[in-house]
């Protein structure tokens, strides 16, 4: 797969692997570049090396907490957005973030989608963009500035669920995404319906993509679906 345009920095601190792991495999998918830290000491060195545009910053870190950690930041990278996450939700505490700098404030659990549309909204307010490129994949390209889908030349037009479907398993392309991983990554966390919606729409993509052979899409029974990222036809 490649990808154009140099994606916009996050570093995601929590201490917490599955917060972790689920922002990182979200945040990438939404086209951003993801660095990952679980306590403060770790954060503030990657903030150095990795230099983030965003940080995600819970509050309650083993060691240096998140409030130290984000007036550090703050006092050193003063255009860096710094966005806490914190089981509180105590007015005090919402003040304190501010006071020490903080562009937003979230509680747990959160809306991921949430977080973003927040994270995109605070970068247009500095004047930048998370600037969408090309997604390509063999003869499959997809614009991320028009949503335009394009499979061997052709334009294929897709609803904005099958579209995110398709972009996910482009991102990921070569691995096996299991139903509920799609499921987190395309319908949200927060979905609790039948997981037998993932199959329906792979079936439109495979319908719209004129994939009826599955050479491009393949089923790994019992696992997943699978994007073939050496796929490509002559």
């Amino acid at each position: 797969m490649a990808i154009e345009d140099e994606p916009i920095r996050v570093l995601v601190v929590d201490d917490e692997p599955n917060i972790r792991d689920f922002l990182q495999l979200g945040l990438q998918y939404e086209g951003f570049s993801v660095a990952l830290a679980a306590d403060g000491n770790t954060a503030l060195c990657l903030v150095r090396e990795f230099r983030p545009h965003v940080v995600v910053l819970d509050v309650m870190l083993p060691g240096l907490d998140g409030w130290a950690v984000g007036k550090a930041i703050r006092e050193n990278h003063p255009d860096v957005l710094i966005i806490y996450l914190t089981a509180k939700d105590d007015v005090a505490d919402r003040i304190r973030g501010l006071e020490l700098g903080a562009d937003d404030y979230m509680v747990k659990p959160f809306s991921f989608q949430e977080l973003v549309a927040r994270i995109r909204l605070r970068l247009r307010k500095q004047g930048r963009e998370a600037k969408g490129g090309k997604l390509r994949v063999g003869d499959l390209e997809v614009d991320e500035a028009t949503h335009e889908v394009r499979y061997l030349g052709r334009r294929v037009a897709l609803s904005p669920r099958e579209y995110q479907l398709l972009r996910t398993l482009m991102v990921h392309a070569g691995q096996v995404l299991s139903k509920q991983q799609l499921l987190d990554l395309v319908w949200g966390p927060n979905y609790f319906g039948d997981d037998n919606v993932v199959e329906v729409y792979i079936r439109y993509l495979r319908n719209k993509l004129n994939d009826r052979e599955f050479r491009l899409i393949t089923t790994v029974r019992g696992i997943g679906y699978r994007l073939e990222a050496d796929h490509a036809q002559t």
